[in-house]
């Protein structure tokens, strides 16, 4: 071997060992303050303070894991509309690259059918008995989740719990690996904030508050064996905290959702955190590469694209304006400089029900 051509390996030996040792420093560092979780699709990492992601559930790139997306849904109008949306979405996004989409099934818990019925697949499933959800509508939901559960013949081994008011801006592929389901991080969702209320339902002898991860039931895809396990905790545990007075209002409007927190975490089940999983308007500003919009929060503008949160706007989109019907086709879009999320969802509004047959029904 030639001395020129030595002085290369010997460059390209030493390159590799720092590449490596650099490599494996910053490994030890990110384990040392946090955890790994996929990040994306295509496999990059990221780091999450809670889960971190064994090295054999990592899905193979050409692996398929589809799930099927899993709503529950009242019969009144406002309801209906945004399943509505949410349908239109879903289909427009199923087939395409990247999908992992499978079935659909509205879980309707009013107890009888709707109008939707040949619109949208739905399974009818009781609600709870009368006055037990205290006027909070949603306590209903881990009950018609187990009622589902129950008569469910679905060929998805993952399922995806979503809401009516969510809209699929990209095509999703299954966030779960393996035994970690994947879930949104709520940053309202502090149950550390709240330890002496966790621990009414999740005892010490269990472990750390910190075990009980910042989510609620949705948007979170799981595998259908571990949902059948959690399901019923999570509705005795709902049913509990609304029933303490010091929870129900410590929680409030979020409390089924610490609820499906602590069932998980009585299960020992720890989710994936995937912060791309969902943006939420006005806060997040743009979609990118993120999958679903939820749009609960009200987007108020004046004319000049300046946020006039907590104050009507001259401008203003919120799904509450209609609690009575269907919102109006052609909606206005926002002014200019309203960030793109809030554009592109008016956008993606506008172009379901301008398609949707029929949109004027309730």
């Amino acid at each position: 071997m030639g001395r020129a051509s030595l002085s290369v390996l010997i460059l390209l030996t030493i390159g590799f060992f720092f590449a490596t040792y650099n490599l494996v420093a910053m490994i030890m560092h990110y384990r040392s303050v946090g955890k790994w979780a996929d990040d994306d699709s295509d496999g990059q990492m990221f780091l999450d303070p809670v889960t971190e992601m064994p090295e054999d559930v990592k899905k193979a790139k050409n692996a398929k894991m589809p799930f099927h997306v899993a709503l529950t849904a009242t019969d009144a109008p406002y309801s209906k509309w945004q399943c509505r949306i949410m349908y239109y979405w879903y289909k427009k996004k199923k087939d395409l690259p990247g999908s992992e989409m499978g079935g659909f099934t509205r879980i309707l818990h009013s107890g009888k059918p709707d109008n939707l019925m040949d619109e949208i697949p739905t399974t009818v499933v009781d609600p709870l008995p009368a006055g037990l959800d205290q006027g909070y509508v949603v306590l209903n939901r881990p009950w018609a989740f187990v009622q589902w559960l129950e008569k469910a013949s679905i060929k998805e081994e993952y399922i995806l719990m979503a809401e009516p008011d969510h809209v699929f801006i990209n095509p999703l592929p299954n966030l779960a690996r393996g035994g970690l389901p994947a879930a949104f991080p709520f940053f309202y969702i502090k149950p550390a904030d709240h330890e002496s209320i966790i621990r009414k339902y999740y005892p010490e002898e269990k472990g750390p508050v910190t075990n009980v991860d910042p989510i609620g039931n949705s948007p979170v895809i799981i595998k259908k064996e571990l949902l059948e396990r959690i399901a019923p905790t999570w509705m005795n545990i709902s049913l509990k905290m609304k029933k303490d007075q010091e929870t129900d209002k410590a929680f409030g409007w979020v409390l089924e959702m610490y609820a499906y927190a602590v069932a998980s975490a009585l299960h020992d089940v720890q989710h994936i955190l995937r912060k791309d999983f969902m943006v939420q308007p006005p806060w997040d500003l743009t979609t990118g590469k993120n999958f679903i919009i939820h749009y609960t929060y009200g987007c108020d503008y004046n004319l000049k694209g300046e946020l006039t949160y907590g104050k009507i706007g001259q401008w203003r989109f919120d799904k509450r304006s209609y609690l009575g019907g269907p919102m109006p086709r052609n909606l206005a879009l926002p002014p200019r400089g309203v960030p793109e999320s809030v554009v592109t969802l008016v956008k993606m509004v506008n172009e379901a029900t301008a398609n949707i047959p029929n949109w004027d029904t309730e």
